[in-house]
């Protein structure tokens, strides 16, 4: 296959730096990666790998003309800015990789992002729509929810004996984040993509309550699932340590959970990648004997 320079934004992040794996293990030559972030020294291993490491930071317009110069493809990995920056940022990305002529722009977006009704699923949707507007050919990850958001919790969940969230019984289809970067490489690897969007998510939906009863199973300790109005999750999220509104915003997240925002059945990521997702237990097991 005959590879052009392919951007990753954000390859500082943990999507990133797994995207630029996957894009070198299926063949990639280094020198064709284009690495970015605004913190270039974070990913001074990849560019001693021969990557192409180039600062680029979404609120500099000047960074990204020059970070995008010569590229061919570019990923667009969702800002994790305050979520009232992130649309801004994500148009002056899409600008720029428009005045470069990419030939084709992979959007990380979130699932049924033309009809969610979150916080996060409101900027995806804006954020697909200015790309779709401004007639770059694209593709959009529609990731849903990333196993590791609960498996980081997995000493916590266990002090606690508790999984607490406001999701009721809505079903979540989520992966792990390195699927998620492999189905971006094969997308950015191969041809016959552009205009279509992608529902991702694992092929194993499941409730807070079954995933209680999954880290139950795996850990060997009785774990409940404690579900809580909304506004008194984003307490506990906020007791926990993390800023008011991101608390405010996962705790809403949990409501579009609720609502069926973070299910998909359509099998494209296991088709993308070519095998069945990684899944809750495997997911599990291994943050268990890690």
């Amino acid at each position: 296959m005959i590879i052009m320079p392919i951007v990753v934004t954000g390859a500082t992040g943990q999507l990133g730096r797994l995207t630029v794996e996957a894009l070198l293990r299926r063949g990639v030559p280094a020198v064709d990666i284009i690495a970015t972030g605004r913190d270039i020294t974070r990913i001074k291993d990849l560019a001693d790998r021969g990557v192409t490491v180039r600062r680029a930071d979404f609120a500099d317009t000047d960074s990204l003309a020059e970070a995008f110069a010569g590229a061919d493809k570019l990923l667009l990995i969702s800002a994790s800015v305050p979520v009232g920056e992130r649309v801004a940022n994500h148009r002056r990305v899409i600008d720029a990789a428009a005045s470069a002529g990419v030939s084709l722009v992979a959007y990380t977006s979130t699932t049924h992002a033309d009809t969610a009704t979150t916080v996060i699923g409101a900027t995806h949707g804006e954020t697909e729509e200015y790309l779709r507007g401004r007639q770059v050919p694209s593709v959009m990850l529609r990731n849903g929810w990333y196993l590791e958001n609960y498996t980081s919790q997995l000493p916590q969940i266990l002090r606690n004996g508790a999984v607490a969230g406001a999701a009721g019984e809505g079903r979540i289809s989520a992966a792990s984040r390195a699927d998620y970067a492999e189905a971006a490489a094969v997308v950015l690897t191969t041809e016959g993509h552009a205009g279509a969007v992608y529902e991702l998510g694992g092929d194993e939906s499941f409730t807070l309550t079954e995933l209680a009863a999954a880290i139950t199973a795996a850990a060997g300790k009785q774990i409940t699932y404690a579900d809580l109005p909304v506004t008194d999750f984003a307490r506990v999220l906020t007791a926990a340590g993390l800023p008011a509104e991101l608390a405010e915003v996962l705790a809403d997240a949990d409501l579009g959970m609720e609502r069926g925002e973070m299910y998909t059945d359509s099998g494209d990521l296991r088709r993308l990648i070519g095998r069945p997702p990684v899944t809750l237990a495997e997911a599990l097991a291994a943050a268990l004997r890690s």
